[in-house]
């Protein structure tokens, strides 16, 4: 019963419209507070999308690296799931990010494939879709970009705040939030000697092998480190302000980059170094901590997960699908994440004509099979400056660019060079595990060809199956979307 039995008394004359005006009162009223109750326990998860920018694996305490100290994101991956194998969508701000908010391939996204572009309207976003569902939404420093707004009339992660505090105060306490913090480390340009003032020390730094051991190249990286760094200071003190709100326990927490370090061969490229990412996922009422997980994962994944653990369908668009199952299920066990598909058109307006270096690509546990599509045109841009950045553009400029760049003659520099400036044939494959840094092509050895054939025939099947306009022999349909460097910007 609502009420509480009573004992009948007759009622005086006139008091009977008083009684069922009070009794309707006092409906009316628990009714409300039942509504109430049930809107403030609304349990939709709140999302924390911490996004580092040039950010790659294994560069973290928790994976390893002795040098670097990640303290926030080895919480957040002890706490919660640390994965092993994470891949952006593409080596390249813009359609990583576009690929990350859609869910979807970034060759689906027309002119949000290539940098400084444009992401049309008709895409719809994961933040738009939750606003509509009741969430609160904003993001702080670096959202989706580098590109121009085109038909939008905001950025699409939403609306932009000074900060983490000052969007809190805009969500009531009962409403769940979607909040995207876009960091701009450990994006170039670093102050020079950084990583050495803040006492990491340069005998301790492993160069890999891609790169020239040289003593720039050192304090580059520890500069590099020094901005990573500053990414998990700063994320860690938005996860202070969220224990504080007392939303942690029912907030999914997501740690993460958008594509890897700024150095030749890396950044813009689909070998590890560019597209292998950092990972962790934290949501302490829901999925238990401590665990590692080994199945691929791409960062298109992201959305379709954002938008079941709220309670909604992902799109059926979306190529990407939700991890709830793999955070939420310890023994979950999912054959189909053996592999991921990585690409990149047109990162910087480096090359005559406004061309871009088109590449596909799939990983699995063995192999990276990579297909450079335009193999005449230089992967790096071309040797001479054309619209944007300088010489071999597509690499960002410092210190171990300039030491691979202007001594690539010397013998000692120049294996290097040729790894980060030359052309590449049409198919390179490499063997993982004789080869982790992808530095021998193996694509023409024999004993290599059936893992080759398979690996065609995979990348083959994934172009067609999601509409890649390549597929179909559009070869040049990413090259005439304009680069884009309005003043609209998001």
């Amino acid at each position: 019963m609502l009420f509480p039995a009573a004992r009948y008394t007759p009622a005086a004359a006139g008091d009977e419209g008083r009684i069922v005006k009070r009794v309707l009162s006092l409906t009316l009223c628990a009714l409300c507070l039942i509504l109430f109750s049930a809107h403030a326990a609304d349990p939709r998860p709140s999302i924390l999308f911490a996004l580092a920018d040039d950010w790659s694996f294994p560069h973290a305490g928790v994976y390893g690296d002795k040098v670097i100290k990640t303290p926030t994101f080895d919480r957040i991956a002890k706490e919660g799931v640390l994965f092993k194998h994470s891949y952006c969508a593409s080596p390249s701000c813009t359609p990583s990010r576009g690929a990350i908010l859609t869910g979807q391939a970034v060759h689906r996204l027309e002119s949000g494939a290539n940098l400084w572009s444009t992401l049309p309207l008709k895409f719809q976003v994961y933040p738009d879709l939750l606003e509509a569902a009741g969430y609160g939404v904003g993001y702080q420093g670096k959202g989706w970009a580098p590109g121009a707004l085109g038909e939008r009339t905001r950025n699409p992660a939403g609306p932009q705040f000074k900060g983490f505090a000052e969007f809190l105060k805009t969500v009531p306490p009962d409403k769940p939030f979607c909040f995207w913090y876009g960091s701009r480390d450990p994006h170039r340009p670093y102050k020079e000697g950084q990583g050495l003032s803040a006492g990491m020390k340069i005998e301790d730094v492993t160069v890999p092998p891609f790169l020239p051991d040289t003593p720039e190249v050192r304090g580059d990286i520890l500069d590099y480190y020094f901005a990573v760094q500053r990414f998990d200071r700063d994320t860690g003190e938005i996860l202070k302000l969220l224990e504080e709100s007392g939303r942690a326990a029912n907030t999914i927490v997501v740690m993460t980059s958008d594509n890897g370090w700024p150095f030749p061969r890396a950044k813009a490229n689909l070998y590890d170094i560019g597209t292998h990412m950092p990972l962790a996922i934290r949501w302490p009422a829901k999925v238990q901590g401590g665990r590692t997980v080994d199945a691929f994962v791409g960062h298109t994944d992201f959305a379709p997960t954002f938008l079941e653990a709220a309670g909604l369908k992902p799109l059926p668009e979306m190529t990407g699908r939700s991890l709830l199952r793999l955070l939420c299920d310890q023994n979950a066990v999912d054959a189909e994440r053996d592999k991921v598909f990585l690409e990149r058109e047109r990162h910087a307006n480096v090359r005559k004509g406004d061309l871009g270096y088109p590449c596909r690509a799939l990983r699995t546990q063995k192999f990276l099979y990579v297909r450079n599509l335009c193999p005449d045109r230089f992967p790096a841009g071309d040797p001479e400056m054309w619209k944007a950045v300088g010489p071999y553009g597509d690499i960002d400029d410092g210190p171990s660019k300039q030491v691979t760049m202007k001594r690539r003659n010397e013998p000692g520099i120049e294996k290097f060079a040729r790894l980060a400036l030359d052309k590449r044939p049409a198919e390179e494959l490499f063997d993982l595990v004789k080869d982790p840094a992808q530095l021998f092509n193996v694509v023409n050895d024999t004993q290599y060809a059936d893992a080759k054939k398979d690996l065609r025939a995979g990348l083959d099947l994934w172009m067609k199956d999601t509409g890649d306009p390549r597929a179909a022999g559009d070869t040049d349909i990413f090259d005439k979307y304009p680069y884009v460097t309005n003043p609209k910007r998001p």
